[in-house]
């Protein structure tokens, strides 16, 4: 008998993009290498993110998102999903990095969306990830890791390209310097994307 592949139905997660221009006018990037230990993306540089708790739904914010950004999050969850999702990305970039968004209780209102990215149906552990995006200059504190990820740095966008990034890494940071190109009242408009698996979806169906 033929036993067919359990369905692993992918959890809700986000990550936050911290970017900054460099002194010689490069976009550089926070990132971190995951320990070998991991289940998922072993030795991989990644953003800090992961997967959003019950008490996401619950927790306060200095200020809340701004009406574009609420808006892309929830064209694929309902409102408190939407906002627990940016509360997820500000508290995991907290626990990951010592960098806290604006403060104890984040400024959600910092943050831009980017993309929204599903794992592939084959894999045994599966997210449903929301990239967002906020200046440098929106984190305060000291970079001061965890330990869940290593050898946290500014990495310039383009040298990513050479270091262990998972492929769609390198397609989420692609779509950072598109987004990068526009002029700022542009990015508002530009068309909600996904990935799921290695396909790049635009619009994003609703």
């Amino acid at each position: 008998m033929v036993q067919l592949p359990r369905f692993v139905h992918p959890r809700h997660a986000a990550s936050l993009i911290l970017w900054r221009q460099s002194r010689s006018g490069q976009t550089e990037v926070l990132m971190g290498l995951r320990a070998a230990g991991h289940r998922f993306m072993p030795n991989r540089l990644v953003f800090p993110g992961g997967r959003v708790d019950f008490t996401d739904r619950l927790a306060p914010a200095a200020t809340e998102l701004r009406p574009e950004t609420r808006i892309a999050l929830q064209r694929r969850a309902p409102p408190r999903l939407a906002r627990a999702l940016a509360i997820a990305a500000a508290r995991e970039l907290d626990e990951e990095t010592g960098l806290q968004l604006g403060g104890p209780a984040p400024h959600l209102d910092q943050l831009d969306y980017l993309c929204r990215a599903v794992t592939p149906a084959h894999h045994p552990m599966r997210f449903n990830a929301r990239f967002l995006l906020a200046p440098a200059e929106a984190a305060v504190g000291r970079i001061a890791g965890s330990g869940e990820l290593e050898d946290l740095a500014w990495r310039d966008v383009a040298a990513t390209r050479a270091l262990p990034v998972a492929p769609i890494t390198g397609k989420v940071l692609a779509e950072l310097e598109e987004w990068l190109s526009l002029p700022a009242a542009e990015r508002p408009g530009r068309g909600l994307i996904c990935f799921r698996g290695h396909e790049r979806r635009l619009p994003e169906p609703a």
